[in-house]
């Protein structure tokens, strides 16, 4: 069983071999429209995972404030730096789709 191990890797090169033979499509064919979709689609998967981060973070520290009510200061400064790196995601993909789109 081992020795035929490797037949299904080459079997797979082989076959991908045609597709690098492919002359590349002329400039005024291209699928610019697909870099807008995609970076919609990365501003709104980014956007998302930070609303439910946010709410998550929010509700526990709502829950650790009632539960000890004395470190309320402290639970509000870690809150506040946890929700300024989570709101870092969605800035760093909207910088990263500004130069990427532009």
């Amino acid at each position: 069983m081992k020795s035929r191990l490797w037949l299904f890797p080459l079997a797979m090169f082989v076959l991908a071999s045609p597709v690098f033979a492919q002359t590349p499509a002329p400039a005024e064919a291209s699928n610019a429209h697909w870099m807008w979709i995609s970076a919609a689609f990365a501003m709104a998967i980014a956007s998302a995972v930070c609303g439910l981060a946010q709410g998550r973070a929010v509700a526990a520290a709502c829950e650790s404030a009632a539960r000890n009510p004395g470190a309320g200061d402290r639970i509000q400064f870690f809150l506040i730096l946890g929700l300024a790196l989570i709101e870092s995601l969605s800035l760093y993909t909207l910088a990263i789709i500004i130069l990427k789109v532009k």
